[in-house]
């Protein structure tokens, strides 16, 4: 565990080896889940502001959900999400699958596109490291949960890469907390290694 300013990172953030294998899990995370994505207080203006530039990539399924339940609903474990199309397959009614299978975000390509100026909530943008607010006191925790099935291409491409989680998610990292906090974690995880390799001399 390390602490930076108000956060508490796990040691797997660090050591963990990830690279998404979108070939693979074909965006899954934005369909497989107990909810949808969790949005931070900001996040959900965003969300209504810019959806009448992503209105036009969603199915008709989505809109109307959209124009049914409101651009997020409320889960008493997560918080403000995204909605999602069913309970059963629950992906996000802002994902787009694409002709080749492959699950995509609306925010991001219209980000892509130059359209808005918000790539997506960063919730979806950091997985699979995860963020929780602190039960008592101002604090977050990061942890490193990838779905275990879903996931395990990512876990061998990063592995036969040798890049840590972290490194992986260096964008989203720096997108939240700044670029001092990851040159912070950078150098944790470097003073790390370099006393694990001394301790197998």
């Amino acid at each position: 565990m390390i602490v930076i300013d108000n956060v508490i990172v796990s040691n797997e953030v660090l050591e963990a080896k990830f690279v998404c294998d979108l070939g693979k899990c074909k965006g899954g995370c934005c369909e497989e889940g107990d909810a949808g994505a969790p949005l931070e207080k900001n996040e959900m203006r965003l969300v209504k502001k810019h959806y009448p530039a992503v209105k036009k990539y969603l199915t008709a399924e989505a809109i109307a959900i959209i124009e049914e339940k409101g651009y997020h609903t409320y889960d008493e474990d997560f918080g403000h999400v995204t909605p999602v199309v069913d309970t059963d397959n629950g992906i996000c009614v802002y994902a787009i699958r694409e002709n080749n299978g492959l699950i995509s975000c609306a925010f991001e390509k219209a980000f892509n596109q130059g359209t808005i100026d918000w790539k997506k909530p960063i919730s979806c943008h950091l997985y699979p490291i995860i963020v929780y607010k602190g039960k008592y006191g101002d604090y977050n925790r990061m942890n490193y949960y990838p779905r275990e099935v879903l996931c395990k291409p990512a876990c061998v491409l990063g592995e036969k890469l040798k890049l840590p989680v972290y490194q992986f998610l260096k964008e989203p990292i720096i997108r939240k907390y700044g670029n001092d906090f990851f040159n912070a974690l950078h150098d944790i995880a470097v003073h790390l290694d370099n006393n694990s390799e001394k301790d197998h001399e």
